[in-house]
């Protein structure tokens, strides 16, 4: 690690550069940021935009319940309940007693109301309060290779369902008649989600995490003409807001996360407006 340290020092002659916590969250951006570009294409097509946004409310609770049952990491906590809340949140989805987003509304408001409720008795919620926002400075060198095992995992997965995952979004019923099995593929690709979005509270942030999956995607989709530009976009979109957000947030003294996505949505009103100009 400490090669790659002086090859950052030599390459980014910038005096942020030289603080050891800026170089860990500067490798976390880059291999967190097209992370998201990559799951956010996938989530965008697959309409679950609304579902990834429930489940980063769900991290709470997933801390609650750890606090009940003794469980003293709350990564293990939040992954194991992010698990369970998707699928059965996939399993009531498939009955169709009531709209898919009635249900995940209903999930979210539940799951972070209980969550809220068991971590303030006694006042002790603000022992979680900085997991609203997060905190990407705070990654540790072992955290970073948490993330890169996480990034490979992605990106196999990505290789081997994309298509697949892609006629699922375009039309059930036909991938159905294809033999692809639409719930299994659902499923997995849900605790995927699940367990990128829990891992990645700590250092995203819950009110933000969803915004990071989303704007990149939704950003590239404005400006790409084709499936390769749609995916490639997304993640030099991410990387870029990343980057960028990092940085403006050392000089300016504010929090990296919400730095990022203000850089990302000014990114997508650009493309947007570029878009809307060239349909004219």
């Amino acid at each position: 690690m400490n090669i790659l340290y002086d090859i950052m020092e030599k390459i980014l002659p910038f005096s942020w550069v030289e603080y050891n916590f800026m170089k860990n969250a500067l490798l976390a951006i880059i291999i967190i940021t097209p992370l998201f570009g990559i799951l956010g294409t996938m989530v965008i097509n697959n309409r679950m935009a609304f579902f990834s946004d429930a489940l980063g409310h769900s991290a709470l609770t997933g801390i609650a319940v750890g606090t009940i049952f003794g469980i003293s990491d709350t990564n293990i906590s939040m992954v194991l309940y992010a698990i369970i809340f998707a699928i059965l949140l996939n399993y009531i989805k498939r009955r169709k007693t009531l709209s898919t987003d009635t249900v995940i509304s209903v999930f979210s408001s539940l799951s972070m109301s209980i969550g809220l409720m068991i971590l303030s008795k006694g006042g002790n919620f603000s022992r979680y309060s900085s997991m609203l926002v997060g905190d990407i400075l705070s990654i540790t060198v072992k955290e970073v290779g948490l993330l890169c095992i996480i990034f490979f995992i992605t990106l196999i997965y990505w290789l081997l369902a994309f298509n697949k995952l892609h006629s699922v979004g375009v039309n059930i019923s036909l991938a159905r008649s294809k033999n692809i099995k639409s719930n299994l593929l659902e499923d997995s690709f849900s605790i995927l989600i699940a367990i990128i979005v829990m891992l990645s509270i700590k250092w995203v942030g819950i009110l933000i995490i969803n915004a990071l999956l989303i704007l990149p995607a939704a950003t590239s989709r404005n400006i790409a003409s084709n499936v390769r530009e749609y995916h490639l976009f997304s993640i030099l979109v991410a990387i870029f807001s990343g980057v960028i957000g990092l940085v403006l947030s050392f000089y300016l003294g504010t929090a990296t996360g919400p730095t990022v996505v203000i850089i990302a949505a000014i990114l997508f009103f650009a493309t947007l407006f570029i878009s809307s100009i060239k349909s004219k």
